[in-house]
């Protein structure tokens, strides 16, 4: 660390501390956890400084014009030299702030009150801007550290001889360090602009790191017997506005609901709590009283608690920087050995095993230290988040190999910032979100080995290079994004060609479905020659779809095609000397229009043309003969049907079941299929295999449903009523609207209703 990242001198003289009113045996006490909080904070504003140039730089690459790119360059340099009078002024007003506590001036310069931008002053609007960056930066480590701050809150109140700190008294509560920051800003002439990158530098480096100071703080005073049995809870008793102290009897305490990050009262037997930060406090809660009450057994799942690998005489905790300092060694041993291991999943059991292996290894005070219950929760709570990766049925298996590895470095984010747990948007969670999410969409034939690869590029990189900055989580998030965005590309253009072959093909199913309509209504009551009833179901119905398809239903043409097939029904049954002079007249026009429509399908040559009209009118002279067995015998060679060879399989669409013969449950199932949405997700059964498949379109003529892969690929094509019975026999179902949801999302709401069974808070 350079001159200027040492905080200043942290031991006042002796006598002044016992002129301030604190006590002598607190005196050492106060001075360390002063010592503490010094050096914690100016550990996080060197890293505020260490990545000043780099985000400038970023923003100078993305600047708008020649001017703004200047401003960038500029300011990097101006950063650089008021970098020391900015870190002393920070440091000098966090000491004198400390002095302000220890002398009784409870008060900072400006309260809280005078931050609330809805009773600002006229103020410029830099200065508007400003406070209003303080004060959104202060709401959100208030909303995160509810419960460590009030903790810390009531035990420098017993340092400060029993006088109760008002909200914002605290000396090294987030409105005074975001102050502190603020007036070391004054003396520089930084633009506003400027000054935002600053403020968000800093919230993501200090303001963020105050969870784990507050932590730290609160574990010291407690091993010092200040208020060690200190609970945060709420009060149901209206004489009780909010939390109070509440101690400990000598049986086991009731379950109390416990206030959330967001002031809301957790209750335990509720399905999880749709707000990120209530869920996280009832997750604390619940892991809370299993360990009060079962603390020897493992957790759900199987595997053990960290607290079950401490020596079972240890009665002192570690330090928060004794963890990060073991997970710090286990990181880098662990990306040493990555590239060897990444094929093979990192169980989490064995990493608790090597975590405390590191921890006891390097201890100061061997067989005698455990992991503080706080963050005993917290490493478990990652681990059945990474134990439920490794469960989840709808990742592939190397894709859940791959984000196993991530546990060691996710670990160091989720104590050094709970906001993991509590914020959506919080970058690494992200990033794991949308890894997951890749690995379950686009892991079609052809993408798992470049998906993979990139999978595997990004693990490596947070394993080599997470060192407590969360930008690198935004960088990789974005370069892993822009790889997705070519995949989805991809798979987009292969769903779409799908959907338009499925149009073009449903739209000679429907053109199909009306030739045999038409074909069946002049068969209807007629009992037909074998030969001349071949012909018309099968040759004279494709010559009906392409006049359908050339000319349309309304056309003349359909019309004197529809009537030919009549025509040659009626000639293929008995007929009266009248009706045997009518077919007389009417058959050379007949084989006329017989001979276009030939010649319409193709394939067929003159000589075969010629040969089967000659079968269809030696059919009819027999039938009119009374020589039916003669009829009988005649076989006429029809060729392949050209339009069965370009439906495929999709020819067989035409025998499957009508709406009309399902069951009740069935056709209430086919009504909801009639409004479902493009885009849901079913599943198919078949046996042990379980395929996830998409809707992608369906036609409302046919009502045929067509499905693809999560690579776009067209997989099944189901009229509308087999859908429906296979739903109502439970081969198809819908895809639950959950497993849908973001992974983390999923993870933390299972763990959360298996808590809850695991404490009988639910059957």
């Amino acid at each position: 660390m350079s001159n200027h990242d040492q905080p200043p001198p942290t031991q006042p003289p002796a006598t002044n501390l016992a002129s301030r009113g604190i006590q002598p045996r607190f005196g050492e006490l106060v001075q360390g956890c002063r010592k503490l909080v010094m050096n914690r904070l100016a550990e996080h504003m060197g890293s505020v400084f260490g990545q000043v140039d780099d985000t400038l730089f970023e923003c100078a690459d993305k600047a708008e014009n020649n001017q703004v790119q200047t401003l960038f360059f500029d300011s990097m340099r101006d950063i650089r030299k008021q970098r020391p009078q900015i870190e002393r002024a920070y440091h000098q007003r966090i000491a004198r702030q400390f002095d302000d506590f220890l002398e009784g001036k409870l008060k900072p310069e400006l309260n809280a009150g005078e931050l609330n931008a809805d009773h600002l002053e006229l103020v410029q609007d830099e200065d508007f801007e400003e406070t209003l960056l303080v004060t959104n930066m202060v709401s959100r480590v208030k909303a995160r550290c509810t419960q460590s701050l009030f903790a810390l809150d009531q035990r420098l109140a017993v340092l400060n001889n029993g006088r109760k700190l008002g909200d914002d008294d605290n000396p090294f509560g987030p409105l005074a360090v975001a102050l502190a920051f603020r007036e070391a800003l004054v003396p520089c002439p930084f633009q506003m602009r400027i000054k935002t990158i600053l403020y968000m530098l800093f919230e993501r480096h200090v303001m963020l790191g105050l969870d784990s100071i507050y932590d730290a703080l609160n574990q010291r005073l407690v091993q010092a017997g200040v208020l060690p049995d200190l609970k945060y809870t709420v009060q149901r008793s209206t004489t009780a506005p909010n939390a109070q102290l509440r101690p400990p009897t000598g049986s086991a305490p009731p379950f109390q609901p416990t206030v959330s990050t967001t002031g809301a009262p957790f209750t335990p037997g509720a399905p999880p709590p749709s707000d990120p930060g209530q869920l996280f406090s009832g997750l604390t809660s619940l892991l809370g009283e299993r360990r009060l009450h079962h603390d020897r057994s493992p957790l759900p799942g199987g595997t053990p608690s960290i607290s079950s690998f401490a020596p079972s005489g240890a009665t002192r905790v570690y330090t928060a920087s004794e963890l990060l300092e073991a997970l710090n060694r286990l990181q880098k041993q662990s990306a040493q050995e990555l590239a060897n291991r990444i094929g093979q999943p990192q169980r989490v059991e064995g990493l608790k095993a090597d975590l405390q292996q590191q921890l006891e290894s390097h201890s100061r005070l061997p067989g005698q230290q455990k992991v503080a219950d706080l963050e005993a929760d917290v490493i478990d709570l990652v681990g059945m988040l990474f134990d439920f990766i490794l469960d989840d049925d709808s990742l592939a298996d190397v894709y859940k190999t791959a984000l196993s590895h991530l546990h060691t470095p996710y670990l160091k984010v989720a104590l050094l910032d709970k906001a993991l747990f509590t914020q959506h948007h919080h970058p690494a969670r992200r990033l794991l979100n949308s890894m997951a999410q890749a690995g379950v969409l686009y892991s079609g034939e052809g993408e798992e080995h470049g998906l993979l690869s990139k999978m595997h590029w990004v693990v490596e990189r947070v394993a080599h290079g997470f060192s407590g900055d969360l930008l690198l989580f935004d960088s990789l998030l974005d370069e892993f994004n822009a790889y997705v965005g070519t995949l989805r590309h991809k798979v987009e253009l292969r769903e779409q060609r799908a959907v338009e072959a499925a149009k073009g093909r449903d739209k000679l199913l429907g053109a199909r479905q009306q030739a045999v309509d038409a074909i069946s209504n002049a068969l209807e009551g007629r009992e037909l020659p074998g030969a001349m009833q071949r012909f018309l179901e099968q040759t004279w119905a494709d010559v009906l779809v392409f006049v359908l398809l050339r000319h349309g239903e309304r056309s003349s043409e359909w019309q004197r095609s529809v009537e030919v097939a009549e025509q040659l029904a009626w000639s293929g049954t008995p007929l009266d000397q009248t009706g045997r002079e009518r077919l007389q007249q009417l058959r050379v026009p007949l084989l006329e229009d017989l001979r276009k429509g030939l010649e319409l399908l193709g394939g067929y040559h003159e000589d075969g043309i010629r040969r089967l009209l000659q079968d269809l009118v030696a059919c009819q002279h027999a039938i009119q003969s009374q020589q039916p067995q003669v009829a009988a015998r005649i076989a006429s060679a029809l060729p392949d049907s050209k339009l069965g060879e370009m439906l495929g399989q999709d020819a067989e669409l035409a025998t499957t079941p009508s709406p009309s013969s399902l069951s009740p449950r069935a056709l209430a199932l086919a009504r909801d299929l009639a409004h479902i949405e493009f885009g849901t997700w079913f599943e198919f059964v078949d046996g042990p295999q379980v395929r996830t498949l998409k809707l992608s379109w369906f036609s409302p003529t046919t009502r045929n449903y067509m499905f693809v892969d999560h690579s776009g690929q067209r997989v099944a094509i189901m009229p509308i009523a087999q859908l429906a019975q296979d739903m109502e026999q439970g081969l198809i179902r819908l895809l639950p609207s959950e497993r849908s949801a973001p992974l983390v999302d999923r993870a933390m709401n299972t763990i959360y209703r298996v808590l809850q069974r695991f404490t009988g808070r639910t059957a």
